[in-house]
């Protein structure tokens, strides 16, 4: 049974990495902050479709507060989805703002609803910890998908990711007779070899999503990281191998079931060629993180030790032994997909 730590510590972010975040247009002057939306008079519990409680909280604010706080979230939902143009401000309206009461980060949810046709999206703002800002940017340089996030001193804004929970997926989508198992079981395993290979940790079903696309002659998954809090963070290698996670036993036994050895082989492989590939397009950036993380602390030294042991006798290879930060153990495991890729 996997062992995630009950509290996961916050690290602040270091000027280095500030100095990153400011020349890649991360780092920006936001008109509200997380500490400010702390100051709600009370919450009221959300629940779900089948009436079941979310953990989620609608709040609500002092009448004074509601229209200089709603403006200003419309003018970071301009800056995160046009680029600042606030043309179409005037005809978005927040319906709602929930609070989380599970979890470490305890994030702000918003909803957005646009006055002329209602459609509606969500974006969050969160505390800015260094290692789950990490984690959105080794996904976005690395995976498959842009990541659509703004920092502001102690304040993280991201853009909402559309799809299925993996839980909810599992319990009411996976036996659905137009989907073909075997796709599931092969984007289950090139996941699995994505959170690995960039050391992101507890994916668990319910932090990642389902992306269905029909295509012309069948229907296509996409499985997309929700939460990057547990990047590289933990000790236990299995921690960052979502095949090792109970919750996520279903998928496991439906690759078992539906692919061999070599197959397997063949999808991880495919997925470690593609991010090797998306380094090398992206290497300037790459650098400039990598030159940020190596000294960074985002972790604790036993952590650290009992990682690059772990990894040292998982590749046999003695240099995760010698690491001694989480920047120096990612930046070798990236290496190795590097000098893979030149083979």
């Amino acid at each position: 049974m996997q062992s995630i730590s009950r509290k996961k510590i916050f690290f602040p972010l270091n000027p280095a990495f500030r100095n990153y975040l400011k020349l890649y247009e991360r780092e920006i002057k936001l008109p509200v902050t997380y500490e400010e939306l702390k100051y709600y008079d009370y919450g009221i519990p959300v629940y779900d479709k089948e009436g079941k409680d979310s953990l989620w909280e609608s709040v609500l604010y002092p009448q004074s507060m509601t229209p200089g706080l709603h403006a200003g979230l419309k003018r970071i939902y301009s800056i995160l989805k046009a680029g600042g143009d606030q043309a179409a401000e005037e005809h978005l309206h927040i319906e709602r703002i929930d609070y989380c009461t599970f979890g470490n980060s305890h994030p702000f949810r918003i909803k957005i609803v646009n006055n002329y046709n209602e459609v509606y999206d969500y974006f969050y703002i969160k505390i800015a910890d260094a290692s789950r800002i990490y984690g959105l940017e080794l996904e976005h340089i690395l995976s498959p998908y842009w990541m659509n996030f703004l920092v502001d001193g102690n304040t993280l804004v991201e853009e909402h990711i559309a799809g299925v929970p993996g839980d909810q997926f599992a319990k009411s989508w996976l036996d659905r007779p137009e989907f073909n198992p075997k796709r599931i079981a092969k984007e289950f395993v090139k996941f699995n070899e994505r959170c690995f290979v960039r050391l992101l940790g507890d994916m668990r079903s319910y932090n990642f999503i389902f992306d269905i696309t029909p295509d012309f002659d069948d229907v296509q998954f996409r499985i997309r990281a929700i939460d990057f809090d547990q990047q590289f963070y933990e000790g236990k290698k299995t921690l960052y191998m979502p095949q090792f996670f109970k919750e996520n036993r279903v998928f496991v036994e439906l690759a078992m079931k539906h692919l061999n050895a070599e197959v397997v082989k063949q999808y991880q492989q495919e997925e470690r060629s593609l991010i090797a590939r998306r380094m090398k397009v992206q290497r300037h950036r790459i650098k400039d993180l990598r030159d940020v993380i190596m000294t960074d602390r985002v972790s604790f030294p036993g952590k650290i030790k009992q990682l690059g042991e772990e990894l040292a006798e998982h590749y046999h290879d003695q240099v995760f032994a010698r690491c001694n930060t989480m920047g120096e153990i990612i930046e070798r495991s990236l290496k190795r997909l590097l000098v893979g890729s030149l083979r």
